[in-house]
């Protein structure tokens, strides 16, 4: 095969696989997951009373993360621990949220401009 061909197939694979990240990405429950577990480990039931939510959803969502390896969990006796895999994700979510509040910004001024 090609070395272009090799390269382009695995620029396709890792396409995909960022798309699988971003899958986890996708549900604001999750994001407000990953924000919670920026300060370190916590169970599942700090993050349900943290965050407001029934532990069986907080638990569903940690599977999610879980299987994109945006979060790892440590059993200790009776409570598992869940922390970021990579604290470069809340960093990419701070990111994106810049770009949503420039967009904001921007739809703010023209809808003004309109007014």
């Amino acid at each position: 095969m090609k070395q272009s061909n090799l390269n382009a197939q695995l620029l396709r694979e890792i396409d995909a696989l960022h798309a699988q990240l971003c899958e986890g990405l996708a549900d604001p429950k999750r994001i407000a997951l990953l924000y919670a577990l920026r300060d370190g480990e916590t169970t599942v039931n700090q993050l349900a009373e943290i965050l407001g939510l029934p532990q069986a959803t907080v638990s569903r969502h940690l599977k999610i993360l879980r299987e994109r390896n945006l979060v790892n969990a440590r059993r200790d006796g009776m409570n598992v621990y869940y922390a970021l895999m990579n604290v470069k994700v809340v960093d990419a979510l701070d990111l994106l949220r810049q770009v949503l509040n420039d967009n904001l910004l921007r739809s703010a001024t023209l809808a003004q401009a309109l007014g």
